[in-house]
């Protein structure tokens, strides 16, 4: 009978034991957790004091220019670019000249802004239903100093007019598929109070009317030719290549305009000369070189107009082009690319 009575309270001891042991477990996550929770709302509340750090520094002669209240922008943008080609050689005694244009492609971005930091998304309603299918990346930046426009284009919805000599031809979507890059950069003289920003991202708001010289740089290059497609409809079709490939350096100048503390208008162009390129014009197999050295002209366009309803409520329009005069004995080639923005957006 003591040995029996000896078990049970070694059982209900053992039992005690395991129940603190699982309290003391229990304690010992909570607290894991807790202290967790705190570094991370440390480690957030650390980023976000960089953050608004580096945000509430400005470049910019703030009676010119300064940053907007709020930390977080919102903004609807509706955006649509295209792409026009014009070209003519001569080879073997046979004129061509061609005219040429892209789908347009139109898109539709939500994106956000915190602190600086920014993200977006954007939906091509025609790519979703298979209404386009070219494939179109552009990427845009603006600083106070430098600023940046970058496109890549890869598109078989080519379509237009080539006129022969020796006849005439329709091109149609599918027949003729083209690459092409397209990119400018400036560098802003007057970058104490003169902002690219205030205009096209909204991150700073332009106070005063301010203007600027710039010096840029400008490349394009790609490619257009004829498909495999265009073989099979057409065998008869002549296999058509034009290859544009051009650098040009220049300077232009940029001003933004501000009405009544509530309106911005800007408009600013770079244009550059070329200074080297490898044009080139071939039909089947016979090429066309123009001269490596060759002074044409890059132009770089952008306009913009802002309306502020509030400091928290904007909206306005922006447009950015890029167009090549290249004119030489052997190979003509005139590209001109263009996007076309509009946008509302709110400030919190």
């Amino acid at each position: 009978m003591y040995i029996c009575i000896q078990n049970v309270q070694y059982v209900r001891s053992m039992i005690r034991s395991s129940r603190i042991l699982m309290v003391t477990a229990a304690l010992l996550a909570i607290i894991s957790d807790v202290a967790a929770q705190s570094r991370s709302q440390a480690r957030v509340a650390q980023i976000d004091s960089v953050l608004a750090a580096r945000y509430s520094h400005t470049p910019y002669d703030t009676n010119y220019v300064i940053r907007p209240e709020g930390k977080l922008t919102l903004r609807l943008r509706l955006n649509q670019t295209g792409n026009d080609f014009h070209a003519k050689g001569t080879i073997n005694g046979i004129n061509s000249k061609a005219d040429l244009s892209t789908s347009h492609k139109t898109t539709v971005s939500i994106g956000a802004s915190y602190l600086g930091v920014s993200g977006a998304l954007a939906i091509n309603p025609s790519k979703i239903f298979g209404h386009y299918k070219d494939y179109e990346l552009n990427f845009n930046y603006y600083s106070s100093k430098f600023s940046l426009d970058f496109s890549y284009q890869r598109s078989e919805s080519l379509a237009g007019d080539i006129d022969r000599s020796d006849g005439g031809q329709q091109l149609e979507s599918g027949d003729i598929k083209l690459k092409v890059v397209n990119m400018s950069g400036y560098y802003t003289f007057n970058h104490r109070r003169f902002s690219y920003p205030a205009v096209f991202t909204q991150s700073y708001i332009q106070r005063k009317s301010a203007g600027s010289w710039l010096v840029g740089i400008s490349y394009q290059g790609g490619s257009i030719e004829t498909t495999e497609a265009l073989k099979l409809k057409n065998p008869n079709a002549p296999d058509t290549r034009i290859y544009i490939g051009h650098v040009g350096i220049g300077g232009g100048y940029g001003y933004n305009w501000v009405i009544g503390r509530k309106w911005l208008i800007h408009f600013s162009m770079l244009p550059t000369f070329v200074v080297y390129n490898r044009n080139n014009f071939t039909v089947n197999g016979e090429r066309k070189q123009a001269e490596r050295i060759r002074h044409n002209m890059i132009f770089n366009e952008r306009a913009a107009i802002v309306y502020n309803f509030s400091p928290r409520y904007f909206a306005g329009s922006t447009l950015v082009m890029s167009n090549s005069i290249f004119d030489d004995d052997a190979v003509v080639v005139n590209q001109n690319k263009w996007r076309i923005r509009a946008f509302f957006g709110f400030r919190l």
